[in-house]
């Protein structure tokens, strides 16, 4: 069944737009290089996420008949790498078909996350007093509480929702079903939107989040998320944000790597495992700020 929403190669350009801050002109760069690459699947008759090892060394073989310089096929395929590592660590594909390419590796691809103190600081910005304010907070809250996908918030229905225990349903990829818990900040947050909420948009089945008494849409959380992480001073901040924040913060407070792996709907630890070197890094720096010999 054909993936729905927008095409793969763009929101991997938006990542690099928002969350990397790159230049227009290398952004443009990344866009031709993954157009050959589309046009290399449409004649493979494949989906560009379902491109296997295989098939990429010869899309670089290609390369080199069509007589393009080393420098041009080494951007390439920096290119490629970096576009199946997105893809892998925002879930939409499994395994990453470019392990075994012999071609230079990319900038490392390590996920932005938000500081605690970051996170108090967005989730101060919206306006409570008012419904779109107690729903965006709610949406904050319960992405950053469960780290759900931005699909996963899209399809909340409310009898996905246990206030009581603090538990959410949710329809993750390829159909499968878990149940994430959440904290009472969350809950009260939830509890607070849906009261306000017109009594016929609560039924079991209506969607949770609206626009309009419209489901919301994966344009409109993108939107609304990076408006407000402008409004709190955080640059490049986009829905995936707040998924990578909750799983960084868990291990860095001492979770299990196969738990969080559970909670993210992980098909495989080595996913879950990118998420250890962010730790890695934060113990650096932290070490180097506050070790009064560390320089």
């Amino acid at each position: 069944m054909p993936r729905k929403g927008p095409p793969l190669t763009k929101l991997f350009l938006r990542y690099l737009n928002i969350e990397k801050g790159l230049s227009r002109n290398t952004i443009a760069n990344y866009a031709n290089d993954l157009a050959r690459l589309t046009d290399f699947a449409y004649q493979a008759h494949k989906p560009i996420e379902q491109l296997q090892t295989r098939e990429l060394r010869q899309f670089i073989a290609q390369l080199h008949r069509e007589r393009l310089s080393p420098a041009t096929i080494r951007r390439v395929a920096s290119t490629i790498r970096g576009f199946y590592a997105f893809l892998v660590l925002d879930d939409y594909i499994d395994n990453l078909p470019t392990d075994d390419l012999n071609t230079p590796p990319p900038v490392s691809y390590l996920p932005t996350f938000l500081t605690e103190t970051q996170i108090h600081a967005l989730f101060a910005i919206p306006d409570v007093t008012s419904a779109q304010g107690l729903r965006d907070r709610a949406i904050l809250e319960l992405m950053y509480a469960a780290g759900l996908r931005v699909s996963e918030v899209l399809s909340v229905l409310h009898r996905h929702i246990d206030l009581r225990n603090g538990l959410i349903t949710c329809v993750g990829k390829g159909r499968k079903e878990r149940i994430i818990p959440f904290g009472r900040s969350a809950a009260f947050a939830i509890d607070n939107y849906v009261a306000a909420k017109p009594f016929t948009l609560t039924t079991p089945n209506s969607h949770l989040f609206l626009i309009n008494e419209k489901p919301l849409t994966r344009q409109f959380l993108w939107t609304v998320i990076s408006r407000y992480g402008a409004a709190a001073a955080i640059d490049r901040m986009s829905p995936h944000t707040l998924r990578h924040t909750f799983a960084t913060h868990l291990l860095q407070h001492g979770a299990e790597l196969k738990h969080v792996q559970a909670l993210l709907g992980h098909a495989h630890i080595s996913t879950t495992a990118i998420y250890t070197h962010i730790s890695e890094t934060y113990l650096r720096w932290s070490y180097d700020k506050h070790h009064p010999r560390a320089s």
